[in-house]
């Protein structure tokens, strides 16, 4: 497999971020639904939050690689069977999903920060605070968090029955060329 998409496949590196960015998506939703619940005499309730905080900023780290390596190395040619509407949606969509990630990654440092205090990530570096000025920032950021994390992940489940579609009912290669195997 090579590392660099070609004219049908993609290559090693844009799966291998699809699919870690696909995780950590899961993990995340669902250590947030399940942290939330926490109360202060957890053992957790403290762990989790830095688990979470520390995961999801080293995602944004790997959405702004995976923004950069989209711009350096273009996706395969759309499959000749996709139509119009179907480019247009695979677009749209695929727009919908990056928006939804860095929104809500930024509502989460936005949460994070609101008192002044830096984010340590694992203790392996600190990201400073550096906005926390916004009038209840904490508890505006929080929501805005909450419903876009939902929404990214009921967006998400929707991109994964669009390309169990492609590949049951439409029996096309865009399953196969998100793991860099296309019909020849």
């Amino acid at each position: 497999m090579q590392w660099r998409n070609s004219s049908s496949n993609y290559g090693l590196v844009s799966i291998t971020m699809h699919w870690v960015v696909a995780v950590a998506v899961v993990v995340l939703f669902a250590l947030g639904y399940w942290m939330v619940g926490l109360t202060y005499y957890s053992s957790w309730y403290r762990t989790a939050p830095d688990i979470h905080k520390s995961i999801g900023l080293l995602l944004l780290a790997l959405m702004v690689l995976r923004v950069i390596w989209r711009f350096l190395n273009r996706g395969p040619a759309p499959l000749a069977n996709h139509g119009q509407m179907t480019r247009l949606a695979t677009k749209v969509g695929h727009g919908v999903l990056y928006l939804g990630l860095f929104a809500v990654m930024i509502s989460g440092y936005l949460i994070s920060t609101a008192d002044g205090r830096s984010i340590s990530v694992f203790g392996w570096f600190e990201v400073p605070a550096l906005v926390t000025s916004i009038p209840d920032q904490e508890d505006i950021a929080g929501l805005i968090h909450e419903y876009l994390a939902w929404g990214l992940v009921i967006f998400s489940g929707l991109h994964a029955l669009a390309a169990l579609k492609h590949h049951f009912i439409d029996r096309d290669s865009t399953l196969k060329r998100m793991f860099g195997r296309a019909d020849a």
